[in-house]
């Protein structure tokens, strides 16, 4: 008797299987590249993400939410950097009562070396056409603000989140978007997962903006009449 073939997973039980793939390789990159500096890849991730904020630092807890893990190892991770010299504590000048973590220019210098090694996940990527990339780029803004709805992660400092985004305000295909802070048009491949001069929309304005830029299907090209689909 031949055994029947088995039912495949879901769409998106498979997608969720290769993005697992994708993120081991992925933490597999960030150790190499982490222990070259003496670090541990949480470690990493805090001097990447305080690197990436205003020069009057971040509470623990901001660092927590970000990274998605526990205050208590936030703050383990934040103490071994501070001892190496890489972060440093400060007073908040928002709340005498509270501490900001700013990073040092000896920190600054890990961030950039990390941010200059070639990972075997960059090498992938690179075998994707630019059309390709600037496709993934855009179905991940798409699945990224899914999850900060959900309350799955912390707010990104995403450019379609952001209140000098204008979408499609240019006849240009390839800049079609404009970028009110530094007055420029710049096309999809250019839209920020993380930008220092975020300025967080509204929730309601955040939707307004959004059905506007997500009017367009990344992938076929075809109109996409139901924003949040």
């Amino acid at each position: 008797m031949i055994a029947a073939t088995p039912p495949d997973p879901p769409l998106k039980r498979r997608l969720r299987d290769g993005l697992d793939r994708i993120s081991a390789a992925m933490r597999a990159d960030l150790w190499t590249v982490a222990e070259t500096a003496g670090l541990n890849p949480t470690q990493a991730h805090v001097l990447t993400f305080i690197a990436g904020r205003d020069k009057k630092g971040v509470r623990v807890r901001a660092i927590a939410d970000h990274l998605g893990v526990a205050q208590p190892t936030a703050t383990d991770s934040v103490a071994a950097l501070i001892r190496k010299g890489f972060l440093k504590k400060s007073a908040d000048i928002d709340d005498a009562r509270a501490v900001a973590i700013q990073i040092t220019p000896a920190g600054r210098d890990i961030v950039r070396g990390i941010g200059l090694a070639i990972t075997s996940t960059e090498r992938a990527l690179e075998t994707l056409s630019t059309r390709e990339q600037t496709a993934l780029l855009q179905l991940i803004i798409k699945t990224i603000r899914a999850l900060q709805i959900a309350g799955a992660i912390s707010p990104q400092r995403m450019c379609v989140t952001c209140r000098h985004f204008r979408p499609y305000a240019h006849d240009d295909a390839r800049t079609p978007h404009h970028c009110a802070y530094v007055d420029a048009a710049f096309g999809a491949e250019a839209l920020r997962l993380d930008c220092g001069e975020h300025d967080a929309l509204t929730a309601t304005d955040g939707e307004i903006v959004w059905k506007e830029y997500a009017r367009e299907d990344v992938l076929s090209g075809n109109q996409m009449h139901d924003a949040t689909g």
